[in-house]
């Protein structure tokens, strides 16, 4: 059984995770790392953490992960990608109910002090988001349940899960309800980006390329808000630490639409586009964050703006999409 550690960061490799495991390591951490995809496929891997390649479907991996215990276990496994992902492959979304779950009886049978579940806005019952002027969901919003089908799903089951070993076993856990996290060193291109990074690769192309055309799903009216990474790892690791047992809204309240998100990174880059509107998955109409309760128990809550944010994952996009091109 491996040693124990200060933190154990399970989807290590991913966006969050990478972005995770460096705010702990900068805290002075020891942090084991796992993820199933290979070390050169994380987005991130630290010279100073236990790197670990294991797929924590299995319930043997994630006791190795957990080891003798730790103080703190973050769950970020999952299958997860941008609405053309989890409309496709519900199915695989689904099985993530595998890692969730067992990373909860390992970190039990382990005696962990604190376990983190990353849940999604993905858990919101439908009908309470079909206008694009939504009103800001509350945590009460999930229930009657009615919830992104296949990837939403699984996150609330998994959040009840959370909420019986701790009812039952005494396993402190502690969740969030990420809203659209996005920022460098994640996914760009490929089907799982979401639209953030997706806006920022079409507008760096269009820039490196010279074009002012744009595609862009659905007639771009439908509302979303938006999540610097920085403000997820800080929400994050305070949830953890924190007191409040019950599912948390961890996002900003700053709504726009997805076509004023593509005039934005056009002002960003500095040129001007014309949108071309086609068919695909687009998920629900309006979505947005109410942060009354983040606010009641914390006195916080996210506050990077949509421009300072866009602009780090554009240089960041830009940079990439030269290189690969070549443009």
């Amino acid at each position: 059984m491996a040693a124990s550690v200060d933190a154990v960061v399970a989807g290590a490799g991913g966006f969050i995770g990478g972005h995770l495991v460096k705010s702990l390591l900068d805290e002075g951490k020891t942090v084991r790392a796992v993820d199933i995809k290979p070390l050169d496929e994380w987005y991130q891997v630290h010279g100073d953490t236990e790197n670990l390649q294991r797929d924590l479907s299995d319930l043997a991996n994630c006791r190795e992960a957990v080891g003798d215990g730790a103080g703190e276990v973050y769950n970020l496994a999952c299958n997860m990608g941008g609405m053309g992902f989890i409309e496709n492959n519900k199915a695989l979304c689904m099985l993530s109910v595998l890692p969730s779950t067992h990373m909860l009886m390992a970190s039990k049978d382990a005696e962990v002090e604190r376990f983190f579940y990353s849940s999604s806005a993905c858990v919101y019952a439908g009908y309470k988001q079909t206008e694009a002027d939504i009103a800001p969901l509350k945590e009460e919003d999930a229930y009657p349940a009615d919830a992104e089908d296949g990837y939403g799903w699984e996150k609330l089951f998994s959040e009840r899960m959370c909420r019986h070993f701790r009812e039952d076993f005494g396993l402190q856990t502690r969740i969030a309800r990420y809203h659209n996290i996005y920022g460098p060193e994640g996914t760009w291109d490929g089907g799982r980006e979401k639209a953030p990074a997706a806006t920022c690769r079409k507008i760096a192309l269009a820039a490196l390329n010279g074009e002012k055309t744009v595609e862009i799903w659905g007639d771009g009216e439908q509302t979303r808000s938006f999540t610097y990474i920085d403000d997820c790892v800080h929400g994050t690791k305070m949830f953890t630490r924190g007191d409040v047992t019950e599912p948390l809204n961890l996002g900003s309240s700053e709504m726009t639409t997805i076509n004023n998100l593509y005039y934005l990174v056009a002002d960003i880059a500095g040129i001007d586009i014309e949108l071309k509107h086609v068919e695909g998955a687009l998920g629900v109409r309006g979505r947005n964050s109410d942060n009354t309760l983040i606010q009641k128990y914390y006195g916080w809550e996210p506050s990077i703006s949509l421009r300072d944010g866009m602009s780090k994952l554009y240089a960041w996009v830009y940079d990439e999409v030269k290189a690969k091109y070549k443009l």
